[in-house]
């Protein structure tokens, strides 16, 4: 490897390391969620989900993150063989295609609350019914739920009025209170961390059925509660108007100049 980094900085005619790790690299990409600059739009939903995180923690109004995800269901088309003394468990490479489904995550960072639930598809009404689950049975007792989602289409207080009659749609969102992230800013919604560790540890292998992925979903939602897992979120806005300064609209003083307030 060393030989190889050698022989690259001498052909490309680099001096240091510092000038190997910053040269070009045509074969390498990454995908990020990449705002406009100067978005007004992505800053001022950025900054009211920020000031939401920062509330202190008030059992009678938690703050409660969700997000969805889809998953494939895969079977085994061979039997696996078991792990013995000295040799691994094997696993064919091929795999049954079962259709997918998608999985519902609730997370509250600072009360330490987990809800996870698999259903065959992700229409408003399954998103209406998984919040009626939140506040009815989840959180029967508190005044209001703050509740921190990305701006999917079907995140919306019309969507239970698709699946309830009016007056319950509209008890339901007495006791809802709703924050949206920007688009292209889904890495503010801390619902993303819940459902990359529920991949981590639960949903890195082959499940073949709905009802399996619910079953697995069930013990690990259970261990997570056990746990009292919460999530510690230390990006403020403070740090926002610093680190995302290009996001920020120039504003024209009453001096004729510009500036960007921070």
């Amino acid at each position: 490897m060393a030989e190889r980094e050698k022989y690259s900085s001498l052909h490309l005619g680099l001096d240091n390391s510092s000038q190997i790790k910053n040269w070009i690299r045509p074969h390498r990409n990454a995908y990020w969620c990449i705002p406009s600059r100067e978005d007004a739009e992505f800053v001022a939903r950025m900054e009211d989900v920020l000031d939401v995180y920062e509330l202190p923690y008030n059992p009678r109004r938690p703050v409660v993150c969700m997000d969805e995800k889809p998953y494939q269901l895969l079977d085994e088309a061979r039997d696996v063989l078991p792990m013995k003394p000295g040799s691994d468990k094997k696993t064919d490479s091929e795999y049954i295609r079962n259709g997918t489904c998608s999985i519902f995550a609730f997370v509250e960072p600072l009360g330490g609350n987990h809800h996870c639930d698999a259903k065959d598809q992700r229409t408003a009404v399954d998103w209406a019914h998984q919040i009626k689950v939140l506040v009815d049975d989840i959180y029967p007792e508190v005044d209001v739920v703050i509740l921190v989602m990305d701006n999917l289409n079907t995140h919306a207080p019309s969507s239970l009025y698709k699946a309830f009659p009016p007056e319950e749609a509209r008890r339901i969102l007495r006791k809802l209170e709703l924050h949206y992230t920007p688009k292209h800013g889904s890495w503010l919604n801390m619902a993303e961390i819940e459902l990359n560790v529920m991949t981590r540890q639960c949903l890195s292998r082959r499940l073949g059925s709905l009802e399996e992925v619910a079953t697995e979903l069930a013990c690990w939602e259970k261990e997570r509660k056990q746990l009292q897992a919460t999530i510690k979120w230390q990006f403020t806005t403070k740090d926002a108007r610093v680190k995302l300064r290009s996001l920020y609209p120039i504003v024209r003083t009453e001096a004729g100049y510009a500036s960007i307030k921070t």
